[in-house]
């Protein structure tokens, strides 16, 4: 009997010698990149407060939710707030403008950045890559009150500057604001204007790090500038636009409630109605919590099945993906 438990004994003792090892590996890891940790801490609390710790209020989607009984005392409906914000006739109008402004933002405004960084890859002359750089960064750091201000002052039927430019060329005025043909158009031209040149940071940092030996064979093999930009630099930052890419998927149905809500108005309201100002209506202003949860939780769903699929597809093409 002691015989046949020998090897069982011998299989926990080495067990457990392999985790107390790891432990101490870990401890050691931790020690010796202490004030790395101590630098990331800032970040970490941040997302753990809010991000991860309001993540329990995901609940009050399945109960009717009364801020006097509490989330404890709440009673429970299950799905019926799902069923109800399925069967809405509002249901496909806010799905197609949400998925459509995203679509036009991943088409246009995605690749935009890639783009600009390559344009300011090839400039030689850093002072003047410099002032470039600090033009494009611009942007970013205006509000979106003050972008949809330059926005209405721009394209207003009354007064607008371009309006009347096409007035004196002989044209005649174009509604760009009250018309819903030109809405996602502009909701597109905005972002892009606004962050586009924002987004070349981390794309050029991705070029910084390519081996200079690999232009310098690109160059003895008699490869011009547009070749070695198409077979060194977009091979050498190829993992970090996948990436970027399954990240971007994950905000598939989230628009930006501020500039969706400053530029809309009864007359485009059939086109520009998204899932973030429905919530804002009917969860904020209506007191309807539990419903309102029920819709951000569905569209966060919706993302994580987006960053899995995209995740997956990423590695079925050879590419390391997020996880």
């Amino acid at each position: 009997m002691a015989s046949s438990l020998e090897p069982i004994t011998k299989r926990t003792t080495s067990v457990t010698r392999a985790r107390s090892h790891r432990l101490r590996q870990m401890g050691k890891i931790l020690m010796r990149d202490k004030f790395l940790y101590v630098l990331a801490l800032p970040g970490l609390l941040y997302f753990l407060i809010f991000k991860y710790v309001p993540m329990w209020g995901i609940i009050i989607s399945f109960q009717n939710y009364s801020p006097y009984q509490g989330v404890l005392a709440s009673p429970w409906v299950g799905l019926e707030h799902f069923r109800r914000f399925f069967s809405n006739p509002d249901f496909f109008m806010l799905f197609r403008n949400t998925l459509a402004i995203n679509t036009l933002s991943l088409i246009f405004f995605f690749p935009l950045p890639i783009l600009l960084s390559l344009m300011l890859n090839e400039v030689r002359q850093q002072a003047y890559k410099k002032i470039v750089q600090s033009i494009v960064y611009l942007p970013h750091f205006l509000s979106w009150v003050i972008i949809v201000g330059i926005t209405f002052i721009l394209f207003s039927t009354g007064d607008g500057a371009v309006n009347q430019m096409l007035v004196s060329l002989g044209f005649e005025k174009i509604d760009f604001l009250t018309n819903k043909n030109y809405f996602w158009a502009m909701l597109t031209a905005q972002s892009i204007w606004k962050d586009a040149g924002w987004g070349t940071i981390i794309f050029l940092a991705a070029m910084a790090s390519i081996d200079p030996q690999l232009y310098e064979a690109a160059k003895i093999d008699g490869a011009g500038r547009f070749r070695q930009m198409w077979n060194v630099t977009l091979p050498g930052i190829r993992s970090v636009i996948v990436i970027l890419l399954i990240l971007r998927m994950g905000h598939i149905m989230d628009v930006g409630f501020e500039q969706v809500f400053l530029m809309m108005n009864g007359a485009v309201s059939e086109v520009a109605d998204v899932f973030d100002t429905y919530v804002y209506r009917l969860g904020v202003k209506q007191g309807q919590f539990s419903y309102s949860t029920a819709v951000g939780l569905f569209k966060s769903m919706v993302g994580l099945i987006l960053v899995i699929g995209t995740n997956k597809l990423a590695k079925k093409f050879g590419e390391e993906g997020v996880y």
